[in-house]
């Protein structure tokens, strides 16, 4: 019989798949840009980008000369990310795999990057192993997390306010507290870096229409509606509209805001 875990990962996988991740990050470029220039990304290095949707940022990387390798859980986010690469003509390697048990050799990579994904995971301290693991010693990993604080964060809450989230799993958030990290990447790890910083977002339509698109294209949002009746839907996308509504930095017609989230980077032993 399939396990719990085996059940939890399965409806994990539907949610990743659910909407269109590919159009729904062409809005996070900017952030995702600001992400990997900070890095940087040398030619001839070899990264790996865990949990890489539809490679917001393997693509430009690859484009930068590096040697990468994406991987991610969600087959049509794959299957997107290697059309791209191969529309630009890039020797980009992407797998369907799953962050706990990377397919990969111990320190086959110089650098091991996850923007605001392996964070999803349902056990991070499989995926803390496995991140060290596939680094090379002296490498580096990098990732970007949401907080509990941040705007994200607060979405997330109010999601699992009207969807409770599955029991088996911590708050994916917890990845975005510092001590926490400190404690995940505690071995293998010789120097370990957290810094607070903000993503942008920005829409071309107003907070009820941004709903409607997150509804739509991302994933945990389309099945939190789908988990819910008519009222329930009503209310949520109340409460969703009124978060983006308060937090909206923009005058006219159109949805600006920032995201705190937790930069991390740890080097390999």
């Amino acid at each position: 019989m399939m396990t719990e875990m085996e059940s939890l990962k399965g409806r994990l996988k539907v949610t990743w798949m659910a909407g269109d991740y590919g159009h729904f990050a062409k809005y996070l470029e900017p952030g995702a840009l600001e992400f990997l220039e900070r890095l940087p990304v040398q030619a001839g290095t070899r990264m790996l980008d865990v949990a890489c949707g539809a490679g917001q940022i393997a693509i430009p990387a690859a484009r930068a000369g590096a040697q990468v390798t994406g991987v991610d859980i969600a087959t049509n986010s794959i299957e997107q990310a290697r059309a791209r690469a191969q529309a630009e003509g890039l020797d980009v390697r992407f797998d369907e795999g799953d962050a706990e048990m990377l397919s990969y050799e111990d320190a086959s990579f110089d650098l091991v990057v996850s923007l605001i994904g392996a964070m999803f995971a349902p056990r991070p301290e499989r995926v803390a192993a496995e991140l060290v693991r596939v680094c090379r010693p002296g490498g580096r990993i990098v990732m970007a997390n949401w907080t509990p604080e941040g705007f994200v964060g607060q979405m997330f809450k109010i999601i699992g306010k009207h969807v409770p989230p599955p029991p088996l799993m911590p708050s994916p958030l917890l990845w975005g507290n510092e001590a926490t990290v400190r404690e995940r990447l505690h071995d293998g790890v010789a120097e370990l870096q957290l810094t607070k910083r903000q993503y942008p977002f920005y829409y071309p339509f107003p907070p009820n229409e941004v709903v409607e698109h997150f509804r739509t294209y991302y994933g945990p949002m389309n099945r939190a509606f789908a988990a819910l009746d008519d009222a329930g839907q009503a209310a949520l996308h109340r409460d969703l509209e009124q978060l983006w509504t308060e937090h909206n930095r923009a005058t006219d017609s159109t949805t600006r805001y920032d995201s705190e989230y937790l930069e991390v980077i740890a080097v390999r032993e």
